[in-house]
């Protein structure tokens, strides 16, 4: 069976580059120790979980990991101080940047992770990597240490294979977790204390609402039959007071809430979507739609390729946004999508915060029936195209400019610095059992607030490693990026075109340049605020070696965790927070930066959230967890 799917995200972004050389105003290089992959107990550290929701060995290549950088790991030094954090300080003076040509670098981190990460998130706190694939094959890299193993439904077979693992981003150990309902082409996202909701899957597992817990030695605690509808190829959505949305699935053009945990949805509590049902054409193109929380508490909503602005309290279509030419855009035409960065003053008082939403890549609407029907196979060329939307205007357009590369089945992975890095995926084909061709190797890096004239797009150093459909990333603590996944295979193949891919990288992107190490601040965690509350006054006090620095080099910004499978990153977010003030040198080299919290949880769902310092375009050597509480 084929599956299709999308992806789509909304940030902002910052960096330039021009021929081999990049002027960023943000920058920072660091080191990551070497690693041997054990298969054994992860030992996370205990965390409070809540939130109202219902619900052997090996084969092929050795578990041992490689994790070498040669960026230095001493802190790097800031001098930060106050003023008005508006949109315009995303664009940074060419006097204040600092060159490198630095084009980034590329890492194995584990050669076998036993599970290929069709879905991949970073909980909180203990630092694990969330991965995990699907039941339906009955089959992974990686055997159950030990009974029980899980009975196939409606056989008398049994399946003693791993389909969910915690890996560890520091030590690349493993935790093998079991699973009993299928998660293959669900959906998630962390709740306010940072457990991972997963909603929908397949078969038995497509109204089932599962929770992960971050301690020692959860396991996933599962509820079949929660949802009104099954949900699979669902979009998942964090609102503003916490709550949870699951839109669409295959079928069902529909959403509804996730209800607490112990309770269940009945048909009653599923809502009609009849936009769903519009956007649907003959091989679907509306799956895993994109959906953002905007500023104003609004969903946006984009499927195939029309868009809405949906109230979600009342159910009312607000606005209908301008269709964006070129082909569809979600599952299978699977072009990426985020939110771009959401920047706020020292004390917020405009009635409309701005919110962009950036969409690239895709494919034409009859690629999946040219790549999967048609004999021989037809591979058509992605699309090159990279459009953003203010949706937060009711006259708002579609900017459009050429990637270097046509892309789908990509990610846009928002960076701590702002800018928006699209990578893995395919140039030709559609989503599918192997259904595209041409793997998309190059990472590239887009700045949307670069001035006019200047470069919006630069390749990066590009991987070694195919990461086509399935694929998945996770942005980390440090900066770098974890990239795993991709199986274009209807299950564990060796030998195949593609063959279904359990190695897992580390990327360092351009900010990661060991000559830009001395520029890196570092967070003086028991000395900094680690729970965040709307719309109050916190500090974070950082070293820093860098005395040159003026106040408008600083930022401070907060990262929401991204729920990413088949190239769509749930809630994936980035809030530039406030400066209110900077007191420099409060001992030696040590400054307090006094930074202003968001309003409200529409601008940042409770939760956790990675809080990184910016200085000079350089990030923190290594980020703080914070949690947004009312």
């Amino acid at each position: 069976m084929t599956m299709l799917w999308r992806g789509l995200c909304i940030l902002p972004l910052l960096f330039v580059s021009g021929n081999c050389q990049f002027l960023f105003p943000f920058f920072h290089p660091f080191s990551n120790p070497g690693n041997g992959l054990n298969i054994g107990g992860v030992v996370p550290q205990n965390a409070n979980g809540f939130f109202p929701i219902a619900g052997g060995s090996p084969s092929g290549g050795s578990l041992s990991a490689q994790n070498k950088d040669d960026g230095s790991l001493n802190s790097g030094s800031v001098n930060v101080a106050g003023g008005s954090a508006d949109n315009k300080k995303w664009e940074s003076n060419v006097k204040d940047k600092i060159k490198t040509g630095y084009k980034g670098k590329w890492e194995l981190f584990v050669r076998n992770a036993g599970v290929s990460a069709m879905h991949l998130i970073l909980l909180p706190k203990i630092d694990q990597a969330l991965m995990f694939d699907a039941t339906v094959w009955k089959q992974s890299k990686l055997k159950l240490p030990g009974p029980p193993c899980r009975e196939v439904e409606g056989t008398n077979e049994l399946d003693c294979f791993c389909h969910s693992i915690l890996l560890d981003i520091e030590t690349a150990k493993i935790r093998p977790l079991r699973l009993k309902y299928d998660t293959w082409c669900s959906s998630g996202a962390l709740d306010v204390n940072g457990r991972l909701v997963s909603t929908g899957g397949y078969n038995n597992g497509s109204d089932t609402v599962r929770i992960l817990d971050i301690c020692p030695t959860c396991e996933w605690k599962e509820y079949p039959g929660t949802l009104g509808n099954g949900r699979w190829y669902a979009t998942q959505v964090t609102l503003g007071d916490g709550r949870f949305m699951v839109f669409g699935g295959r079928n069902f053009p529909t959403y509804e809430f996730v209800p607490p945990e112990g309770q269940r949805n009945d048909k009653s509590k599923v809502i009609p979507f009849k936009f769903l049902a519009e956007t649907h054409d003959a091989v679907e193109n509306n799956l895993y739609p994109f959906v953002f929380l905007s500023t104003d508490g609004n969903l946006f909503v984009f499927a195939n390729n029309r868009s809405i602005l949906l109230n979600p309290n009342n159910q009312k279509i607000l606005h209908e946004f301008p269709v964006l030419p070129g082909g569809a855009r979600n599952y299978p035409a699977s072009g990426s999508s985020c939110l771009l960065p959401i920047t706020l003053q020292p004390d917020e008082k405009r009635k409309v915060i701005p919110a962009e939403v950036l969409i690239c890549g895709g494919t034409s609407h009859d690629a999946f029936t040219l790549a999967d029907l048609k004999r021989p196979k037809v591979f058509v060329q992605a699309s090159k195209d990279c459009a953003r939307i203010d949706i937060t205007k009711r006259n708002g357009k579609w900017k459009i400019q050429s990637m270097p590369s046509p892309r789908l089945m990509g990610d846009a992975v928002v960076l701590p610095t702002g800018d928006v890095l699209l990578i893995n995926g395919a140039k030709s084909g559609s989503a599918g059992w192997d259904d595209a061709r041409e793997p998309n190797f190059t990472p590239v890096l887009y700045n949307f607030r670069v001035k006019e004239g200047g470069s919006k797009f630069t390749e990066l150093a590009p991987s070694t490693i195919p990461r086509m459909y399935h694929s998945s990333f996770a942005l980390l603590p440090d900066g770098k990026i974890l990239i795993a996944g991709s199986n274009t295979n209807p299950g564990y193949q060796d030998n195949a075109l593609f063959p279904t891919e359990v190695r897992v990288e580390k990327f360092s992107p351009h900010y990661l340049d060991p000559a830009l190490a001395k520029f890196r601040p570092e967070i003086v965690l028991d000395q900094s605020a680690n729970k965040i509350h709307y719309g109050k006054r916190f500090t974070v006090q950082i070293r820093s070696a860098d005395r040159t620095l003026d106040d408008e080099d600083l930022q401070v910004n907060i990262y929401y965790p991204a729920f990413t499978t088949h190239g769509i990153s749930m809630n994936q977010r980035l809030v530039r927070l406030g400066i209110v003030q900077v007191d420099k040198n409060v001992s030696s080299r040590t400054h307090n930066i006094k930074v202003q919290a968001p309003i409200n949880g529409n601008i940042a769902p409770p939760g956790y959230y990675m809080l990184f310092v910016i200085q000079k375009g350089v990030p923190c050597g290594r980020a703080m967890w914070v949690q947004m509480l009312p």
